[in-house]
């Protein structure tokens, strides 16, 4: 197996065919987290507000990432570096039992705060292009022209728990929905409610992300030639293939007819968020 080519200068350059300067983002630091978010506050969808009123329990389903709100802001003790904060909004799917066996899908907003601290090195320059842009600059953009660029790159949650609290009414709201943006409240089709203070769900997620800080800049880079793809484009959208040859390419699933005597325990992202939603 070849070595990794890593970042930094390259020895063998036999053969490179010239250097050419570009324009590119350059990453001056990143992060990378595995969080385990606790308690975070279900806001269900109107329709379901008596549902949850009723439930005698609730069990974890699935989740989706809608959006991350970014903001950058310099560290004023540290120079170069800065704040990234981030607001994560979920779409969170749970299964509410009532005294029926069988369990309600109720739908409805999570919302997530994170911030982390980055180099982004310093710039002084402003900076203007002559791309077009409907309607009037942003002011707030004007205003930190060169900030460097926060970039949030997520999966899909975990839903890892989920439960109903029962409290006396004065615990402070998680998420006040009125900060929620627009769009974000349109993916939901409805309204959405705050729920009874008397009782809440408190939903906990497991959520991987990578954080990175970019600056606009120009890179004198090796060039070997130009990129040409080799594949041909193919005019069948069936793929071309005859589907009983697809179906004999399948091995048995042996598995299926003779369950095994242990259950193997989910090692790695996409196991986990199976094995999750299938035991609920």
């Amino acid at each position: 197996m070849p070595d990794k080519i890593m970042p930094g200068p390259v020895s063998d350059g036999g053969s490179v065919r010239e250097a050419v300067c570009i324009h590119t983002r350059k990453i001056y630091d990143s992060c990378r987290d595995k969080d385990c978010v606790e308690d975070l506050r279900f806001y269900p969808k109107m329709k379901y507000a008596d549902v949850i009123s009723r439930a005698l329990s609730v069990k974890g389903g699935s989740a989706k990432l809608l959006y991350v709100y970014v903001d950058v802001e310099p560290v004023s003790f540290n120079r170069g570096f800065y704040t990234v904060d981030m607001r994560f909004f979920y779409e969170v799917t749970l299964q509410a039992y009532l005294s029926s066996p069988a369990p309600v899908t109720v739908e409805g907003l999570c919302v997530f705060d994170k911030r982390a601290i980055l180099f982004g090195s310093e710039g002084n320059a402003k900076i203007f292009s002559s791309k077009a842009a409907s309607g009037e600059p942003d002011v707030q953009l004007m205003r930190r022209s060169n900030c460097p660029i926060a970039v949030v790159e997520a999966v899909d949650p975990i839903v890892l728990d989920a439960r109903i609290v029962e409290s006396c009414g004065k615990r402070d709201c998680d998420c006040d929905l009125c900060e929620v943006p627009s769009f974000v409240n349109g993916f939901f089709d409805g309204e959405l409610s705050s729920g009874d203070d008397a009782r809440r769900i408190y939903v906990t997620l497991g959520q991987f992300s990578i954080v990175r800080l970019e600056r606009d800049t120009q890179l004198l880079i090796p060039v070997y030639d130009y990129c040409l793809p080799d594949k041909e484009c193919s005019c069948s959208t069936g793929g071309g293939e005859d589907p009983c040859s697809v179906f004999r390419n399948i091995h048995f699933p042996v598995g299926e007819f003779f369950p095994p005597n242990t259950v193997r325990m989910p090692e790695n992202y996409e196991e986990t968020r199976n094995f999750c939603s299938g035991c609920n």
